[in-house]
Order: structure tokens, then sequence, then C-alpha cells
């Protein structure tokens, strides 16, 4: 069994913020705003996902990421399913996802070349306690005035089809090409199996749980890794204490102890819960 807290990188981004979420020191008044946090694995191990909080005052970029098979084509280890648990949204915060209604490519790419394509997307209403499964060929962008969870595969591989007239890089033709302009269908959300367990989504590259505190033995298969996420609380396991703000991967066989209150998302690759 192992337990490992992980380091934090903290991510400073131009749509950040100075006022982050409690577990994190806020950002010096004069210096440049923190957009996300990364949990960082030690050594140079590539893990199969990654976790991360990310603090928005603007909208981010139009996007899409390629799937597994789409990725290795182009010489890249895996592609990107992500997924978002928030935490805190403004009232009139908002996340695209999928179109309005069924597109062909020319129109869209024409639509991000002109910024019209803003108006195509299906931007839908945010709050606290939602939850977005965000498939690979998904078209998506985060609106301002949220603070989430990400967990997703460990992909930067990112293809910005739209960024309202910031200087950055866009690459149409390759998020064009892997894109699939179509309305959001959401994964099947299997929702609450025991008292404290809850299943957010299951497959198809990770599962993700929600656990209230208290005790409970874990069994990891034998090659396989957990993410421990305490959005809320603190706690120990396998002798390794925890608190919010950060996270810990854990292999093997371990037991848990969360203080009452807490609230944990559990994290792990696969196709069905362990």
């Amino acid at each position: 069994m192992t337990a490992t807290l992980l380091a934090t990188h903290r991510v400073e981004k131009p749509w950040g913020r100075h006022k982050l979420w409690p577990g994190f020191p806020d950002p010096a008044a004069d210096g440049e705003p923190v957009g996300e946090v990364w949990f960082q694995t030690p050594g140079n191990a590539a893990p199969d996902l990654l976790i991360k909080y990310l603090f928005t005052s603007e909208k981010l970029s139009v996007q899409v990421h390629p799937n597994d098979e789409q990725a290795h084509a182009a010489g890249l280890p895996r592609g990107k399913d992500e997924c978002w648990v928030i935490l805190d949204a403004e009232p009139d915060s908002t996340i695209a996802l999928g179109t309005k209604a069924p597109v062909d490519r020319e129109t869209l790419k024409q639509a991000a070349l002109d910024g019209s394509i803003e108006d195509l997307l299906d931007w839908k209403p945010v709050k606290a306690g939602d939850f977005f499964y965000s498939g690979s060929g998904t078209i998506h962008a985060i609106g301002a005035g949220i603070t989430l969870v990400e967990v997703q595969q460990n992909s930067e591989t990112t293809y910005r089809l739209y960024d309202y007239g910031r200087p950055r890089e866009l690459h149409l033709d390759a998020g064009i090409a892997v894109a699939e302009p179509v309305p959001y269908a959401p994964n099947p959300m299997p929702g609450r199996v025991a008292d404290d367990r809850v299943i957010l989504v299951e497959g198809p590259k990770f599962v993700l749980e929600r656990w209230a505190g208290g005790r409970r033995t874990l069994s990891l298969p034998a090659g396989v890794t957990g993410w421990l996420i305490p959005l809320r609380g603190e706690g120990v396991v396998d002798g390794t204490a925890f608190r919010a703000g950060e996270c810990v991967t854990i292999e093997g066989s371990a037991d848990l102890h969360a203080e009452a209150g807490s609230d944990l998302l559990f994290a792990y690759p696969g196709t069905t819960r362990i």
C-alpha cells in the first residue's frame, strides 16, 4: 500500500483570480492572477489521470480535444476526456458544451473565423454541485466566475478554435478535424449507490466517485492508481494526513478515515467501479 501526498503547481493565467478557494492561499494583490492549480506526481511518471482546480474570471477559449486513436495517429500518448465538478459559480456563469444543432465542418470553421461560433454553442447555466463529463471531440468553453475541479486524462493536447480576439494561436485545421459539432449528450450518471457513495461517472476513460466522511477500506487492483481529492474536511489514509485543497494518490489496499462532514472525490482509470 502506498499513499502519496502530491505537490501543487500554481499556474498564473490572465483569466484567473486573486481570490481562490478555501485551502489555497490567495496570490498577492499586486501579483498575477492564478487560474489553475495542478497536482503533480513525483518523478518523471506520466500517470493516466491529471487533477486540477480552475478559477475563472473570464471565459476560457473555445476548444476541443482528440480521442485516443486520433492522438496516437498524431504521435501523442493519449487523447483527452475530462469532467468538471462545479464548486462555486456566479449567478450568470455558464459552460458551453456542444452545438445547439448539428453543423457541418465548413460552417464550424467559418464561424470560428468570424466569431459567430459563440452563437452556435450551447451555453448551459451552472451552479455549485453540477457535474459535466466532456468527452473527446466535444466542443466546449468554460465561462467566467466559476470554481471547479477538473479530472482528465493526462494530456495537455488542446486545439483552440476561438479565443475572443485574444492574441493566442488557434488550431483550426486540427481542431475541426477532431471536433464533433453536434448537441451535447451527457454520459449516464449512476448516482447514489450507498449512503456515503455517489458514482458521478463510470467510464469510458475513468471512474469518479463522491464520498462523505467516515471510515472505509479501499482495495485497488494491482497497477491501478486512485486519486483522492478532499473538497472539504480532512483525514488520514495509510498514515498520510490530508485536508481540503490537497490530493493523495493511493495504490493497493488502505484504511481511510475522513472526519465527519468531509466531502471527497475519488478518481481512478477504467470503465467500472472498484
